[in-house]
């Protein structure tokens, strides 16, 4: 049975490696951040949703031990991944105990979440759960976000895309979808942008 590839390292999954970082998805968060101009130094950033950790230690590395990068996930994040400015809480998102955590850390300039739900293969289950993600982290950028503060999350492609657009547009001046060129070409992922919180 052939390989596909999720099963075989491709360019960026070697590029990944080779800079140090957990996984590929880090040039997702990379290109996303120049085409946007997301992270600025000194710098309040939450990243929901973190472990193995590639687009914190991205953050942390842009920001040059500037700022602030609150993290949190399920998992605990990568040995690899440290920094004096780095803040992990490990636990549930939707737990009043993290968001109280996560909360007493802000506001943000800037909320980031790449997480994924257990996929079934089953692709209107997974996309349900992508959008209940979403919701989440759209409920962590509109509740701790400063004014003017951006925000990113990836979401399964489905009908939803519309709907949940509407909604940033009531939080952000903008808010658009992107799919960065580090996203496998099978995949149906893709993110949300919202920039300019009102």
């Amino acid at each position: 049975m052939s390989q596909n590839s999720y099963e075989k390292p491709d360019y960026w999954s070697k590029k990944a490696f080779s800079e140090g970082y957990p996984a590929r998805s880090v040039y997702k968060l990379e290109e996303i951040d120049q085409k946007f101009g997301f992270i600025k130094k000194n710098a309040t950033v939450l990243d929901l949703g973190s472990a193995p950790g590639s687009w914190t230690t991205y953050l942390l590395r842009r920001m040059e031990g500037s700022g602030k990068v609150v993290s949190c996930d399920l998992n605990p994040l990568s040995n690899s991944v440290h920094g004096d400015n780095l803040v992990f809480f490990q636990g549930d998102l939707n737990a009043k105990e993290i968001r109280d955590q996560i909360k007493a850390e802000g506001p943000y300039d800037l909320v980031v979440c790449d997480a994924a739900p257990l996929t079934t293969g089953n692709r209107s289950v997974d996309t349900a759960r992508s959008e209940g993600l979403v919701e989440m982290a759209i409920w962590y950028a509109q509740t701790m976000l400063k004014q003017g503060g951006k925000f990113a999350v990836k979401i399964f492609q489905s009908g939803a895309q519309g709907e949940l657009l509407k909604k940033m547009r009531e939080t952000f001046e903008s808010a658009k979808g992107f799919k960065p060129e580090a996203c496998r070409k099978e995949s149906f992922e893709t993110y949300l942008i919202g920039l300019n919180k009102k």
